[in-house]
């Protein structure tokens, strides 16, 4: 790949946002657009109460059923169609929001914006979100996507960003507004247009692959056409060729796995989804890519089409460190002796790190951030009894390699689990430890269990060598010692009864009676009679008065 070109920017020196950008608001009383806006769904075809089949039904009719199929193919559902999580557009703006040079543009509605917005910004975003309002009159006409428009014409300014990304919600998609015919640039700034709908996209988690994806396909397309700009850090030629990383990880293990893989002669490369547009030549062009996120299906097949191999689960474990290793040295034709090399230079240190924490206890393990087979397989090695792991995302042939180990260590793997699988399998195992989302946390608590929130304290550690191993015993093991405290709280708030029974008064609070209605009036004589009551009212009031000014 060719990185002669130099011209590019740097963004501020603290890589902060850019001076936010008021977008234009609809102008209600104009008339339908004479440009090319694609088919547009007729009035009352679609809204946020609509329904999964109804916005599916309405976008398919206004031509959006090409995207809908794509994504059926690329994310699967079933057994459970729609894992319960949080909606699937805060994965695509995370990733918008976590890139440097980087403008992020919502359209949907606006309670969706607002709770979109409130998300990312209570995870730390320090970016303007962009959005573009509509109402019935600009959605329906097509005037929204002229809008559009020229939001995008207005914020693609190259001092300040290197792509602008517009994302539609599930009511823009469903009424077919075409972001497939923005310009793919304006003053070279390139503009990503993707659809997002709750309806079409299982999860957060693959939402990322999302954006992820079409940032590929696009940069790919520009290294094709001629010199790009070189990444930061890019090796120079004659260095150690790269491995790209596929999936969000916690900071530390890019660094780890960097050290695993120089007695091999590689380097770890870009992390995907990146941090800058120019990372994103760094990371096709590399040795091989590793899966570490297995359901990246959308930028699988960009790495495909750039004839890069790809090798899926991660350096975690003794086990999956070994297996890893020598999978990634047959994918970057690195020689046995230095797979070996490698293997003895670390396998020692992490079985250490795994015999002097090890982890005592039953466990059951659900999440929807799409590492939670990784996390399966370090429990597991740690010595932890591991009956179940449930993830809300897809299972891919990148996957079956964790799948199978899992299973032939007696661990029951669920693809695609629902809130009610995950439950279930704490009601069957009665773990001394769940871990999970915040639904399964509060079961656990509620019925004296120690319980931990995947998100936050599991996938927000690092995994990758003796780190990895050293750190999640310590804060599993934590969690379990700590039975005896939600013991005594179990004890001291015994009989105080749960949910709606909670409390001290003596019995349960019961439904009122739905108000009676009159049946032998009709209604305009009972409004009749009222107005006849009122009137009366009204005259004594009047004589009253006039009463007390004769008096005067």
């Amino acid at each position: 790949m060719d990185f002669d070109r130099q011209d590019f920017r740097h963004e501020t020196e603290r890589g902060e946002a850019a001076t936010p950008v008021e977008l234009p608001s609809p102008d209600i009383g104009s008339s339908t657009p004479s440009g090319a806006t694609g088919p547009v769904a007729k009035d009352g075809d679609a809204s946020c109460h609509g329904g999964r089949e109804t916005l599916l039904d309405s976008a398919c009719k206004a031509g959006a059923s090409d995207t809908l199929d794509r994504y059926a193919k690329d994310y699967p559902l079933g057994p459970h169609d729609q894992p319960q999580s949080m909606c699937p557009a805060f994965g695509s703006l995370r990733v918008g929001l976590r890139m440097r040079r980087t403008a992020t543009v919502l359209s949907g509605s606006a309670c969706c914006v607002y709770g979109l917005t409130f998300t990312s910004h209570f995870y730390g975003a320090r970016r303007t979100v962009g959005y573009v309002p509509f109402n019935s009159e600009t959605l329906v006409t097509g005037k929204l996507f002229e809008d559009i428009r020229d939001a995008v014409h207005d914020l693609a300014d190259p001092e300040l960003y290197d792509a602008v990304v517009v994302t539609n919600l599930c009511v823009p998609t469903a009424s077919g507004v075409p972001l497939r015919l923005l310009p793919k640039t304006i003053n070279d700034v390139r503009i990503i247009g993707i659809d997002v709908p709750g309806f079409g996209v299982p999860t957060h988690a693959e939402a990322k692959d999302i954006l992820a994806g079409a940032m590929l396909a696009r940069a790919r397309e520009e290294a094709e056409a001629g010199p790009v700009a070189k990444p930061r850090g890019k090796a120079e030629a004659g260095e150690r060729p790269t491995i790209t990383l596929l999936g969000e990880m916690f900071p530390a293990d890019p660094m780890v796995i960097d050290r695993l893989l120089q007695p091999m002669g590689l380097a770890a490369g870009p992390v995907v989804p990146t941090r800058e547009w120019r990372e994103l030549y760094g990371a096709l062009d590399c040795a091989a890519v590793a899966a570490i996120h297995p359901f990246y299906t959308a930028s699988i097949r960009e790495f495909d089409a750039a004839g890069r191999p790809v090798v899926g689960s991660a350096p975690v474990g003794v086990e999956g460190t070994a297996e890893w290793l020598s999978r990634i040295g047959e994918a970057a034709a690195v020689p046995a002796s230095a797979v070996a090399a490698a293997q003895n230079a670390i396998l020692p240190a992490i079985a250490g790190a795994l015999a002097g924490a090890p982890i005592k206890g039953r466990i059951t393990l659900s999440g929807y951030e799409g590492s939670e087979l990784l996390v399966a397989r370090l429990l597991v090695e740690s010595g932890a009894d591991l009956r179940y792991v449930g993830t809300a995302c897809p299972r891919t042939k990148w996957s079956d390699h964790d799948r199978e180990w899992l299973e032939a260590k007696g661990v029951h793997v669920a693809f695609r689990a629902s809130l009610e699988n995950d439950l279930a399998a704490f009601e069957e195992f009665k773990p001394d430890l769940a871990i999970g989302t915040t639904p399964v946390v509060q079961k656990a608590k509620e019925s004296g269990t120690p319980a931990l929130y995947f998100t936050n304290l599991i996938s927000a550690r690092p995994l990758m060598g003796p780190a990895g191993a050293g750190s999640l015993a310590e804060v599993v093991n934590g969690a379990i010692g700590s039975k005896p405290r939600f013991d005594r709280m179990k004890a001291f708030f015994e009989g105080v009864g749960t949910g709606d029974k909670t409390g001290v008064w003596p019995t349960a609070p019961e439904k009122r009676a739905a108000p009676k209605r009159r049946t032998d009036v009709p209604v305009s004589a009972v409004g009749s009679a009222k107005a006849s009551k009122y009137g009366k009212v009204l005259d004594s009031v009047a004589a009253s008065e006039a009463d007390d000014e004769g008096d005067a």
